[in-house]
């Protein structure tokens, strides 16, 4: 599991460090690590390392030292390398260093901003030394226009590989918020810690991918900020049954969703919650809808009974309810019978507060807008969508629900304020019906869930919510393998990934062939 940090955790953990004068040592490990990362880039994208052309944009503060630093290894091993200084002032050791390994320097002014930026275009690789997790605020000119001409170029498929040092310049590294122009990388090696702005809204976006360097601040880092899940956490919580279970064992979910308008919501929620592995699925809809999903997964039980006359281990209610008041009032009961309930789509809007953890609430940001705007919180979309920690957050504190935030990186925060992001989805996953199909594999984790009560901790349903954002992601990155995805096609891929991580050996019972006695 990767565990983040806001920038102000971070830099409290280098204060002890710096007060015993191990500021240069931090700055070298921080330095080789970004060189080390940076070459094998390099050769990746170009095959050899040597010859390869390398800019810098440094500005004044540490960040910039260890751009520099790291350059100048990379000058050493036959690099062709220029540095940029955005400021007046750079790191004066790390710039000599730069200097000694036969790197040329210019200053970025509003008269040769155009000239830099025709250097940055034209090198192999850009490093990204602006700004460290102090900044604040967008770029200002004229490095601004130069992340702009930087980034309309990586719009176009071209242009140089960008490598951000510690975060991309531009984003707020506690939050991700991007206040204004914001210099866009294909790679960023962080230093000391993952920084939560990684790992949400506007930062996640930024970032590329993501490459942690070790410098020594683990025993002073405290309680991580946020978490992302990786294979070894998914493994734990997907479903396995055992010999001794049956069908109402491995869980039971009820599910009502779908309406004679919107039908398919329902048919794909199913699928995806069977393709999870739940024991057994009840449906409660219209007739209509019943017949449908009994033609696509007869193993589904269906009626038009009412949730409280309905016996499951969780509920999925509310997607493709539209104006459905049966299907709305049963969306109602489900976040009132206690039981661990998904509340997708048209159904988020009847949230409110006194709900309990084991609700999670499943909104876009246009949906939460409208959750948040109900309880007096003045929000725009463009707000949440700019700082979804803030907001998801909120919403958690507000409903004492779970709150499973979908976008690029979709986030789930309890209301306790523990926080996971997952971002394994493919943009091909923007399509309507992709959240009917994550809430049928969140609904299946609820059902299936066999954690004793005792240790379901505060951020537990987060982190079934962040499984299930986790799976789905994966699930279309497989499927877009093949081309655009659609939605009501991903069982396959789901089922194939639940047995991936599942794997085990079989029960291993042998029959002896043998007669008689052994002697």
């Amino acid at each position: 599991m990767i565990s983040a940090y806001t920038g102000t955790a971070v830099r409290r953990a280098e204060a002890p460090l710096l007060a015993e004068g191990r500021g240069a040592e931090l700055m070298q490990r921080a330095a080789y690590g970004l060189h080390a990362a940076a070459a094998s880039a390099l050769k990746t994208r170009r095959g050899r390392l040597y010859g390869a052309r390398l800019v810098v944009l440094a500005g004044s503060g540490n960040n910039g030292g260890d751009a520099l630093y790291a350059a100048a290894r990379l000058a050493a091993r036959g690099v062709a390398a220029e540095a940029v200084l955005t400021a007046p002032t750079a790191h004066p050791e790390a710039l000599a260093a730069f200097r000694t390994q036969g790197g040329t320097v210019r200053e970025l002014t509003e008269v040769n901003a155009a000239e830099c930026a025709a250097a940055c275009l034209a090198a192999d690789a850009v490093l990204d030394g602006v700004l460290g997790t102090g900044g604040s605020g967008g770029l200002r000119s004229p490095v601004r226009a130069l992340a702009e001409e930087l980034n309309a170029a990586r719009e176009r498929g071209a242009g140089p590989l960008v490598i951000a040092c510690d975060l991309p310049s531009g984003v707020d590294a506690d939050t991700g918020r991007m206040p204004g122009t914001c210099l866009h990388a294909d790679m960023t090696v962080t230093f000391g810690a993952v920084k939560t702005g990684l790992l949400a809204g506007p930062g996640a976006v930024a970032a590329g991918s993501i490459h942690c360097i070790d410098i020594g601040l683990g025993d002073y880092l405290g309680t991580p900020d946020a978490y992302r899940l990786q294979e070894a956490e998914l493994a734990r919580i997907l479903p396995v049954p055992d010999r001794a279970d049956h069908k109402y064992s491995r869980g039971v979910l009820g599910i009502a969703a779908g309406s004679s308008a919107y039908p398919g919501a329902a048919l794909m929620a199913t699928g995806a919650a069977l393709a999870t592995g739940v024991g057994m699925v009840r449906y409660l809809g219209p007739e209509g809808v019943a017949r449908l999903i009994n033609l696509a997964h007869p193993e589904a039980v269906c009626s038009t009974g009412t949730v409280n006359g309905t016996h499951v281990q969780a509920w999925l209610a509310g997607p493709g309810a539209g104006d459905d008041e049966e299907q709305r009032r049963r969306a109602v009961d489900a976040m009132a019978s206690g039981l661990p309930a998904v509340i997708d789509a048209d159904a988020v809007a009847a949230a409110g507060p006194g709900l309990h953890p084991a609700v999670v609430l499943t909104p876009h940001a246009g949906e939460l807008t409208a959750l948040l705007r109900s309880m007096g919180e003045e929000v725009s979309r463009t707000d949440i969508e700019g700082d979804p920690v803030r907001f998801a957050r909120l919403a958690a504190q507000r409903t004492g629900a779970t709150v499973l935030l979908k976008g690029w990186a979709t986030l789930a925060a309890a209301p306790t304020g523990e926080l996971y992001s997952q971002a394994e989805a493919t943009p091909w996953l923007a399509t309507a019906g992709s959240g009917d199909t994550l809430s049928g594999i969140l609904g299946a984790l609820l059902a299936t869930d066999r954690t004793p009560a005792d240790r379901r901790g505060p951020g537990h349903y987060a982190r079934l919510a962040a499984a299930a954002a986790s799976l789905h992601g994966r699930a279309g990155s497989l499927a877009a393998a093949a081309g655009p995805v659609a939605p009501s096609r991903l069982d396959p891929q789901i089922r194939s990934l639940v047995a991936e991580f599942t794997a085990h050996p079989g029960p291993g019972i042998q029959v002896s062939s043998k007669s008689g006695v052994e002697k």
